[in-house]
């Protein structure tokens, strides 16, 4: 039967990914240095809250697949369990209890007793939050009241000194946080947490060096010409990505004038990929139907420069935290979240059902156009200054 949806990543992929993520890399960057989608990234990092998972390792005192394959080899030759022991340095009742646990001396194979016991031996240790509910109740009380994990670790230290079952690491309040398949700590607790990030970086994870939160050389909206401010003339339009779980993203654009919709697949939220994006979209437009975007300071649109050197179209930023300034796109967003509920994985969306949901909207008759549809309003406005 053919696999369906995306293929999974692999062992050596997913120790690629864990690698990049501590080093503080997007969710979008990992996924294009692996070939796969941001959305199967984020699926990967959030089963485990962003915290990377331990990794497993044979104890010593463990038989291992060489030991094993010698007991193999000595059944067959008929030797005595004792004298498979001796070679082995190990205890009689060690080999017994081995050859016991997988069948007989006639049924021993070495890889499937191996196999066996490395799947038996993941029996993860419960943390001490999961069996003592004193304990767990009163974390999750102080997470209520806004205590930061490392404020509860300590506090609770000092409160009971003498009694370690009332004593957790401020790591262990985190991981029943993020980890949700411990079972221990409510998932809504994490908005009690300052960052109430989804997902957790450790301390190693860094941003420094990586061009996050800065857009170089961005023209304001304050520069932006007059006849765009006073929707004079079309031609002038606004931007944004809508954004769905498992990290998936849609690029908006909304003419201002006419309220004309435009809807942009997109593979990932970084810059490259929402350039290329909108490049390719507005590169299909009848020439000069768009003279200027305006976006906010998110930075997919980094690489705005090269986007005005394909489109010969001017970018304008709004302030920081000012998504009034690009109120045309705000509105038309939540127009379209009846087609997109949060939480949707907008990823399954093609081009084509883009235009399809964008063709809904723009002949759908608009109240601020005096109940004129946006695509004859578009037209008209052309028409008038053609």
């Amino acid at each position: 039967m053919a696999q369906k949806g995306r293929p999974g990543l692999s062992a050596a992929q997913k120790v690629e990914l864990w690698q990049r993520w501590k080093l503080g890399q997007s969710l979008s960057e990992i996924g294009r240095a692996l070939g796969k989608h941001a959305g199967s990234v984020h699926t990967v990092l959030s089963a485990h809250g962003g915290i990377i998972p331990a990794t497993r390792s044979r104890s010593a005192r463990s038989l291992s697949l060489v030991e094993r394959e010698e007991i193999s080899r000595g059944l067959a030759a008929g030797e005595s369990m004792r004298q498979i022991a001796s070679k082995l340095a190990r205890s009689p009742s060690t080999i017994c209890r081995e050859i016991a646990r997988n069948g007989n001396k006639d049924q021993y194979r070495a890889i499937e007793a191996d196999s066996k016991a490395w799947d038996q031996a993941q029996r993860p240790k419960p943390c001490r939050l999961a069996t003592h509910s004193q304990l767990q109740i009163m974390v999750a009380t102080k997470l209520g009241f806004d205590w930061s994990p490392e404020q509860i670790a300590g506090w609770l230290k000092h409160k009971y000194p003498n009694d370690i079952n009332m004593h957790v690491s401020h790591e262990t309040i985190y991981k029943s946080l993020y980890i949700q398949a411990r079972g221990v700590l409510k998932k809504e607790l994490i908005g009690h947490l300052r960052s109430k990030r989804m997902m957790r970086q450790g301390k190693a994870s860094t941003t420094e060096g990586q061009p996050r939160g800065q857009i170089i050389d961005a023209v304001s909206i304050k520069d932006r010409p007059a006849e765009v401010e006073d929707r004079a003339i079309p031609g002038h339009w606004e931007g944004d990505l809508i954004t769905g779980s498992k990290n998936s993203h849609i690029a908006t654009l909304v003419e201002r004038r006419s309220r004309f919709v435009l809807l942009v697949q997109v593979d990932g939220k970084d810059t490259t990929n929402v350039v290329n994006a909108l490049i390719r979209q507005v590169q299909q437009l009848p020439s000069g139907l768009m003279a200027s975007l305006t976006w906010d300071r998110g930075t997919e649109l980094a690489q705005h420069k090269r986007f005005t050197v394909a489109t010969d179209v001017a970018m304008y930023f709004c302030d920081p935290r000012s998504p009034w300034q690009r109120g045309t796109n705000e509105n038309t967003n939540r127009l379209l979240r009846q087609y997109f509920p949060k939480g949707t994985d907008l990823s399954g969306y093609s081009q084509q059902d883009l235009d399809e949901i964008a063709l809904k909207l723009n002949t759908r008759p608009r109240k601020t156009l005096g109940y004129m549809m946006p695509g004859d309003k578009l037209n008209e406005c052309v028409a008038m200054t053609s």
